[in-house]
């Protein structure tokens, strides 16, 4: 027979708090299980922080969470073999302590608390969101206890009695309400364990299985690990992900204490760089997997994990953001992931060039975003250049060097794209373009301009990532204010042209020059006012590889558009003025020239030979804009049929 040991009522200044509980606190109710493993695990850890006290004889055994289902009686137990309380102590800690801590959380949050970062605080008094009824039965490790059952049915009432638990430890027994079955399915009390609890020091079992890791890796000095360790465990965080590239191990304990570690993932196409995916964690309980308000935006795409008890849980995310222990932390671990790169940089060139295609998107975008980020990785932004050393000058060797912190000694690094520094790329060009940069963001589009320039020993950097054209390039104008970029296509480098030879008079009737009177014939042939057009000659050993003509867009006009495109959300039009360079040199050019100079003139006052000029230099015109931007469906149809044009002319000759 059951002896009632007490009646009372739980004192409220809450009005209403059992409902507030059941009813709107949380919209996740599945929170409470990680709430109740958590009180088990702490029971655990104060029963073995008071035995090597000595406060009680009794051998503790192997520390166990074990979970239970009867879905006939429509309960939950979660029991453990911690440290147990008396009857004195079920009072203090769960009529008191634990309720008092619940009504201040409610009173404090309750209309706000589905904004607080990870739902932590309701504690034990969580268990009503899912429970029509909660029982406790515990047994103190203390000599001398007897076991004590607690009973509440959702309402100030509860009720003492004795227990028929005979070892120390506790059982919280719910019984389960008809809306929340859900929680009588292994499978999902099984998910839930994996989502909060993985990683706590204590086995959790369900029908003799143990369901959750344990082990947390972060917690381990980085001396105990292997690269294989860190590898495997990013494969279990992010499975079906290819490895990452390489990673940061994070450990201090002043002035806050904070463990982690953090990936740098392979970055695809469809990844959104502003949704976070590093997990949060408070003493290895899994909080969040939104850390928008404590990682630096730009680390945003990073993974991995990040523990923390001195991170603000009941705190609104927005309040987050100016918390000074939140900004001291994401201060850190900018330093972290900077000196991590810098290490990587100077110690293992290789692999952090192998690196870059992925990394130089976080780099570039934290030097905008983060002053002392920038200050940091200011010396290790790279760009991909068409340099090439000299027979004689030490060409850069991509290696791959093996060592205890290298998990890539066996990657085969592609060495055909050379990579260097901005300050190496001014120093190395000062003789021949002092202060001046020459960059491309296309190297397919752009690869006559290209070879143009390397035809003439012209350095030219790849600034070809998204964030270069739109933001970075005019930030690094910013920071050197003396150097001026200019891409590829914007204008012609007087290393790239040679005066004129044929630029005599050759008329005197009309004092014009050949290059003169090649202007008049593809200003009339294209007969578009807005184009200006130009004569130069390009320099080259063999004119055949040059271009007869090339379209520039000049680099203020160009961005202007691009910059408006882009507000707009549209792509950038190609505008109707832009310049048309004729490369009087060319082989092509010259015959155009004679071409429109071999007849007769007609009584029209135009050559017999006209009409094939013109569509020679709208053919050469045509070629020049292809070089530049792809054609629409007009002017695709258009270049198509002048094309049979000039085929059908020639063919008739």
């Amino acid at each position: 027979m059951t002896t009632i040991l007490e009646k009372g009522n739980i004192t409220i200044h809450t009005e209403n708090i059992f409902p507030i509980i059941k009813k709107s606190l949380y919209t996740d109710h599945e929170i409470f299980l990680r709430e109740l493993i958590s009180n088990s695990v702490d029971a655990i850890s104060k029963a073995k922080m008071a035995s090597l006290a000595g406060e009680f004889s009794q051998e503790l055994p192997e520390p166990e969470i074990s979970i239970t289902i009867d879905k006939e009686k429509k309960t939950l137990a979660i029991s453990d073999n911690g440290i147990g309380m008396t009857v004195e102590e079920v009072k203090k800690y769960i009529n008191q302590v634990a309720f008092s801590s619940a009504e201040d959380f409610i009173t404090k949050y309750g209309k706000t608390a589905n904004d607080l970062i990870g739902h932590f605080g309701l504690g034990f008094y969580s268990a009503f969101m899912v429970a029509k009824q909660v029982e406790i039965d515990t047994l103190s490790y203390r000599d001398g206890s007897t076991a004590v059952h607690w009973t509440c049915d959702g309402s100030p009432e509860f009720q003492l009695s004795d227990s028929s638990l005979t070892t120390p430890g506790t059982t919280i027994t719910l019984t389960i309400m008809d809306e929340e079955t859900e929680y009588l399915e292994e499978a999902r009390i099984k998910g839930l364990i994996k989502k909060y609890s993985d990683f706590v020091p204590v086995a959790i079992k369900m029908n003799g299985e143990t369901i959750n890791r344990q082990k947390a890796l972060w917690k381990e000095s980085p001396q105990d690990l292997t690269d294989d360790d860190y590898l495997e465990f990013y494969r279990y965080l992010y499975p079906f992900q290819e490895d990452p590239l390489l990673w940061v191990h994070l450990s201090t304990d002043y002035p806050f204490l904070l463990n982690g570690i953090l990936y740098f993932p392979k970055l695809k196409p469809d990844v959104d760089v502003t949704k976070g995916q590093i997990k949060l964690f408070c003493n290895q309980v899994f909080v969040s997997d939104h850390c928008e308000e404590i990682i630096p935006e730009f680390l945003m795409p990073l993974r991995g994990v990040i523990d923390s008890p001195d991170i603000p849980l009941n705190v609104s995310r927005s309040a987050l953001t100016n918390h000074r222990t939140v900004r001291r932390i994401a201060d850190f671990i900018t330093k972290k992931i900077g000196d991590r790169l810098k290490s990587l940089y100077n110690d293992n060139k290789g692999e952090y060039i192998r690196c870059w295609e992925d990394v130089g998107t976080f780099v570039k975008y934290g030097a905008l975003r983060d002053d002392k980020f920038k200050k940091q990785v200011e010396d290790l932004i790279i760009f991909r250049t068409t340099y090439e050393a000299n027979q004689g000058e030490e060409k850069a060797k991509v290696e791959v060097q093996s060592g205890d912190d290298d998990a890539w000694s066996d990657v085969k690094t592609d060495e055909s794209y050379p990579y260097t520094t901005l300050k190496e790329y001014l120093e190395r060009n000062k003789a021949k373009h002092e202060n001046r940069v020459f960059y491309t963001t296309n190297a397919q589009t752009q690869s006559t301009y290209i070879d143009l320039y390397k035809n003439q020993g012209i350095e030219v950097l790849y600034m070809d990532s998204f964030i270069d054209n739109n933001y970075f390039i005019p930030f690094l104008e910013r920071e050197y204010t003396d150097v001026k970029f200019s891409r590829v296509d914007s204008e012609l480098d007087s290393n790239l042209v040679e005066e004129d030879k044929a630029g005599e008079i050759v008329n005197p009737q009309t004092n014009k020059t050949r290059a003169d009177e090649i202007k008049e014939i593809f200003e009339k042939a294209i007969n578009k006012p807005k184009v200006n057009i130009k004569t130069q000659s390009l320099k080259a050993e063999k004119q055949e590889e040059t271009p007869p003509a090339m379209v520039l867009l000049p680099e203020a006009m160009r961005r202007f558009q691009e910059m408006t495109a882009m507000m707009q959300q549209r792509e950038m039009q190609f505008p109707d003025e832009h310049m048309l360079v004729i490369n009087i040199s060319h082989p092509l050019i010259e015959n155009i020239y004679q071409l429109s100079k071999s007849s007769i003139i007609q009584a029209g006052g135009e050559s017999s030979n006209q009409e094939m000029v013109n569509l020679m230099c709208q053919y050469v015109y045509d070629l020049a804009l292809m070089a530049q931007r792809a054609f629409d469906a007009q002017g695709m149809t258009d270049f198509v049929v002048r094309s049979n044009q000039v085929l059908t002319k020639l063919t008739k000759r």
